[in-house]
């Protein structure tokens, strides 16, 4: 047994190379990096790759294979593979383009594989985090009560606040069918997702009309939800969104929190996109009443500029976060809890978690938080620069002037359906992949986005969008 445990660890030791074998595997990966981010401003913000390698050439087997044909394969076959969500010519959904510092944070995460979900293993960790969620409810005007969690994303965030409420409503399987959600067809899907993975999928969606500007519409909002107490329904949940995926939007919070105060709603406010504008003073004033949300969600990967997996929610009611997540088990009896600290495993569904941190904290300690706010205004204006030349084209129509980064714009040709031309329109720009946009249907109109978000992103690039635009414009009109 010996001899064999002996020779199994000869073959398990390739698991650990020494600091000369980590050094080279350190400095080829970090070359391969700095090349890639060094050519990203001459870079198509969209790859399609015309020669993938045969789909069993990433397959796992006993023997190893040499790093420099691992980093080939990622160059050419993941790397400059779809859209480049690192270019500063995404703008076709909302990512921030991904800090590099964040990849180190990671990388000092990953290496130290510390385990921040419970106080007791990495005081520290736990003590970051939970420093960060205070920022954010600080920022968001909570009070220093509220808590909250780092997430995957706003997915997860938007589930946690479902959760919370229907736990805090004291909710019971009896009553799902009778509840009522007062939301926008503009709100994330996500919300809708997170109902029905929290049990809620019988519950009754009340889809409020939207203005011509795409905000929401609340005129009808405090007949309905007495219409619908009088009807013996439970009006249980309202949503706002501090900037809507679609257009950027900011619908009315302040009425909003007010009629949600008066019949003892949870209101929920959707700032995943928009949350980290209100480092902005301007923002701030627009989005009063959001410090009377019962819980926010935000995503630190889109207007802080992190890479993907970067969440957060926010909840007043910490009681009501316990109530919906806490649980222990015999094999944690040994960890002893702090009185400082909330414990991440106690406030969410997840137990394991990735030390995420780290990739918010390294970045805001190394640059401060100056730079972010003077990124965001920049981003705003160029939404707003780009909105003003195509208003004075011809044959373009442009969405109301944006309230934070995201523009709307179509073409309308004179002879032909507009909603066709901007189908091939967008398809052309894709093609091209110096620029990548997307596209969205509002009411059966379709629209094409710019969402200026990434931090690469800056007027030369916003010009050339406009070059792109003309240029494939006048190919479509003459075909």
């Amino acid at each position: 047994m010996i001899k064999k445990i002996l020779e199994l660890e000869a073959i398990a030791r390739q698991l650990e190379p020494d600091a000369t074998e980590s050094q080279e595997l350190t400095q080829k990966v970090i070359e391969q990096s700095l090349d890639y981010l060094g050519a990203l401003p001459e870079t198509n913000a969209y790859f399609q790759n015309p020669e993938p390698e045969p789909a069993d050439q990433d397959k796992l087997s006993e023997e190893p294979t040499q790093l420099d044909e691992i980093l080939q394969f990622l160059k050419s076959n993941v790397i400059l593979d779809g859209i480049n969500a690192a270019s500063p010519g995404h703008m076709g959904y909302v990512p921030g383009g991904g800090l590099y510092p964040s990849a180190l944070g990671d990388f000092i995460a990953a290496v130290s594989n510390k385990y921040a979900g419970i106080f007791f293993p990495a005081p520290g960790a736990a003590r970051m985090e939970n420093m960060l969620i205070r920022w954010m409810n600080e920022l968001m005007g909570f009070p220093k009560t509220a808590t909250g969690n780092l997430t995957s994303g706003g997915s997860i965030s938007n589930l946690i606040a479902v959760v919370t409420a229907r736990e805090a409503k004291n909710i019971k399987a009896k009553d799902f069918d009778k509840l009522v959600i007062y939301l926008s067809d503009q709100a994330h899907h996500s919300l809708q997702k997170a109902l029905r993975i929290a049990g809620l999928g019988e519950a009754q969606l009340r889809y409020l009309p939207i203005n011509e500007n795409f905000e929401l519409d609340i005129s009808s909002l405090d007949h309905l939800i007495q219409e619908d107490q009088s009807n013996g329904l439970i009006p249980f949940f309202i949503n706002g969104s501090l900037g809507t995926t679609n257009t950027g939007t900011i619908d009315p919070i302040h009425s909003m929190s007010e009629i949600a105060s008066k019949y003892g709603i949870w209101f929920h406010v959707d700032a995943a996109y928009g949350g980290f504008f209100r480092l902005l003073p301007g923002i701030v004033d627009r989005t009063k009443g959001i410090e009377k949300a019962d819980s926010i969600t935000l995503d630190p990967h889109k207007s802080l500029f992190l890479p993907f997996g970067s969440g957060a929610v926010l909840v007043k009611d910490l009681k009501s976060l316990y109530k919906a997540h806490r649980y222990t088990a015999d094999y944690l009896q040994d960890l002893v809890d702090s009185e400082q600290e909330i414990n991440a495993a106690d406030v969410s569904p997840e137990l394991t978690k990735h030390f995420r941190g780290l990739r918010m904290w390294l970045p805001l300690k190394l640059f401060g938080i100056k730079p972010f706010r003077a990124a965001l205004e920049e981003k705003m204006l160029l939404a707003q620069y780009f909105r003003n030349i195509l208003f004075e084209k011809n044959g373009f129509e442009v969405g109301p002037s944006p309230d934070l980064s995201i523009t709307i714009f179509r073409y309308t040709p004179q002879n032909g359906e507009a909603n066709s031309f901007n189908e091939k329109l967008i398809k052309a720009i894709q093609d091209d992949g110096r620029i990548f946009l997307s596209s969205t249907t509002i009411h059966g109109k379709f629209w094409i986005r710019v969402a200026i978000v990434v931090f690469r992103t800056h007027k030369s690039k916003i010009d050339l969008l406009i070059r792109i635009i003309e240029e494939k414009v006048e190919e479509l009109l003459k075909a």
